[in-house]
């Protein structure tokens, strides 16, 4: 994705099955090909990743002012 992916939003490359689709190819950005995942971030499952990186997420967000 040119210029990274917005936290919160799905990578085009990943497909329906949740594999993704540049997993071996070249192209897989450095980003990913370093992730290692770790149970503090990712949990044991699916389910507690997407809520362990939420939280994270919501944590890390700059705080926007009205």
């Amino acid at each position: 994705m040119p210029g990274g992916k917005p936290a919160g939003e799905r990578c085009i490359h990943l497909l329906p099955s949740l594999a993704c689709a540049i997993f071996e190819d070249p192209r897989r950005p450095e980003v990913c090909r370093n992730f290692k995942p770790e149970p503090e971030f990712c949990g044991s499952n699916r389910e507690q990743a997407i809520e362990i990186l939420t939280l994270l997420e919501a944590q890390s967000a700059p705080e926007t002012y009205s």
